[in-house]
């Protein structure tokens, strides 16, 4: 990475899980760089929804390299994730048919409550599934698998935790982290969010600032992929040895199933 810059430019780590992300610094400059980001990211900046892409370049062994605005800010709050800009930005996502467009074009396809299932399926170990929360939610997931087919398929970003809403200090809100981007029901993103974040006396107020008006069948569609979505996060967690955060989603599940 080093040699993309002159001697004067310190490069470091920006941590995360892939360990593909690096912070570039030269006195007053600041760059966020990314190995192998998809060109999905490109069109993120155009609409407003990452840092300004600078600019993209191609290493003599294949890797790109993009170069991200660095903007001082900080992460959402989790208390602060009710807020109308947050579901107007989830909204603008969800609606944006250029992003659409691009992860149709680099081959992504439509996550069916089916593929869903079956991914669940072969994923879940055999400790996993000793749990009783687990068995629980799998037996929600297959009894109501057929009520959530959905035909309205949008571009969901797949992990909207609070740690991945960036403030920047000129009050401009984005969504970063799109690793996991997929094509599916918008409930994927909304189910996580408002069962995550927001009291269910405030659903209504906070989907209307969305756009949506709070139905029998979007709750049961929030619910199950918010499950799914659980499901597959504590077995991640079990296969990281990351313990205290699968006991907090088996709790988590518990909640969620009433």
């Amino acid at each position: 990475m080093e040699h993309l810059f002159g001697q004067e430019w310190e490069i470091t780590p920006a941590g995360g899980v892939t360990g593909k992300a690096y912070f570039a610094r030269c006195g007053g400059q600041q760059l966020f760089l990314k190995k192998n980001s998809s060109p999905f990211l490109a069109v993120l900046s155009a609409e407003g929804i990452v840092p300004k892409l600078i600019w993209t370049k191609r290493l003599e062994n294949g890797d790109v390299v993009s170069a991200q605005h660095w903007l001082e800010g900080r992460e959402l709050k989790p208390h602060e994730m009710v807020k109308s800009r947050v579901a107007q930005l989830m909204c603008k996502i969800h609606s944006s048919q250029p992003l659409l467009s691009m992860l149709e074009r680099i081959g992504i396809k439509p996550s069916s409550p089916e593929m869903i299932m079956k991914e669940i399926q072969i994923r879940l170990d055999e400790d996993t599934l000793k749990h009783r929360e687990v068995l629980s939610s799998l037996q929600f997931l297959q009894e109501n698998m057929a009520k959530v087919n959905h035909n309205h398929y949008v571009v969901c970003h797949g992990d909207v935790n609070h740690n991945n809403w960036l403030l920047s200090k000129e009050n401009e809100l984005f969504l970063i982290d799109w690793d996991g981007a997929m094509i599916g029901d918008p409930a994927i993103d909304l189910g996580m969010l408002l069962y995550k974040y927001i009291d269910k006396s405030e659903w209504q107020a906070w989907l209307s600032d969305y756009g949506l008006t709070f139905t029998p069948n979007l709750q049961l569609r929030m619910k199950w992929y918010v499950i799914a979505q659980m499901l597959l996060s504590i077995q991640w967690d079990k296969e990281t040895n990351r313990l205290l955060e699968m006991e907090a989603g088996l709790t988590d599940l518990t909640k969620f199933l009433l």
